[in-house]
């Protein structure tokens, strides 16, 4: 018997947000201990593990198997596991946590626009000093799947352990591949970044892993929080009208309506106003227009297709 572990962001403005997201769904956070616990409860789910660890250990547990589901960001899962498709699936992207993994050369390299510049650059770099460009980054592995997809050789990486926009200032590299979401601290260095050189536009994702033990134990509780997440991001979509008078169900079907029962259905937002006028039309007094928290379906799609791929 395996019980679901959920690894939750354990500081900063990625825990306040997926906190809060979770929240939202209907699983409210209770930490363990404090705010120093590293354990904690979500409300609504029961006979789960869930745990508070860096964004990097949650990435690195999804990877290899010790973690169920958690959130992390997109670019160290793409970073650290060397086959994606099989390590990890993204079950949703939180809209949250977002930054891109880019390329940037010194903006004075007038004549380095995109990656097929940058390996002629490299070549004549070579060739005047003796050795390979240097290019700093902490995502060795993206970067190097990604300059060979561009079939950028004339390189060498050099590990980047502090502020890596800085490494071309310092003289301890000339390109760099970093995160970024603004992209002000790559101007005020005096960089800029390639036009092809997006490297992964990445976001907060909740991440299931592909490689942990999953059991009926632990994809029952993961149906509850999934049924729960997608009933949320559903109703922010849509809203309730309730009707003054009794409404046949094809009538509100007609119109594109969702019935509740004859006096309330459901309504894509955009729509709300048409199908208020045309309910006027077929003598409906007043209708009142509401949002609504969450709207549950009987088929989770995200759920049924991770278990397919876990089966």
């Amino acid at each position: 018997m395996t019980r679901l572990s959920i690894a939750i962001p354990s500081k900063g403005r990625l825990k306040e947000k997926s906190e809060a997201w979770l929240a939202k769904a209907g699983f409210k956070l209770r930490q363990k201990g404090g705010g120093r616990g590293y354990s904690a409860e979500l409300n609504g789910l029961d006979n789960v593990d869930v745990m508070l660890l860096s964004a990097r250990e949650i990435a690195e547990g999804l990877i290899d198997g010790q973690i169920h589901v958690g959130i992390t960001g997109e670019d160290l899962l793409h970073d650290l596991s060397g086959a994606p498709e099989t390590d990890f699936d993204v079950l949703r992207r939180l809209g949250f946590g977002g930054a891109d993994v880019i390329v940037a050369v010194p903006a004075a390299w007038l004549d380095v626009e995109t990656m097929a510049d940058l390996e002629a650059a490299g070549a004549l770099f070579r060739e005047r000093h003796g050795r390979r460009m240097r290019v700093a980054t902490k995502y060795l592995r993206l970067t190097r799947r990604f300059f060979a997809e561009r079939a950028v050789g004339e390189y060498r990486l050099v590990e980047s352990a502090g502020a890596t926009e800085a490494a071309p200032a310092a003289g301890s590299a000339e390109v760099i591949v970093d995160i970024t979401s603004t992209g002000a601290t790559l101007k005020a260095n005096d960089l800029k970044i390639l036009r092809d050189g997006v490297i992964l536009k990445s976001q907060a994702a909740l991440t299931a892993s592909l490689k942990a033990p999953w059991t009926g134990e632990s994809l029952k509780p993961l149906r509850i929080m999934l049924d729960g997440i997608e009933a949320s991001a559903r109703a922010q979509t849509m809203c309730r009208l309730e009707m003054s008078t009794p409404v046949a169900e094809a009538d509100l079907s007609e119109i594109g309506l969702i019935p509740i029962h004859d006096r309330a259905a459901l309504c894509p937002s955009e729509l709300a106003r048409e199908a208020a006028k045309s309910l006027a039309e077929r003598g409906v007094q007043t209708v009142a227009i509401t949002t609504v928290e969450q709207v549950f379906e009987a088929k989770n799609p995200v759920f049924e297709n991770f278990v397919k791929k876990v089966s």
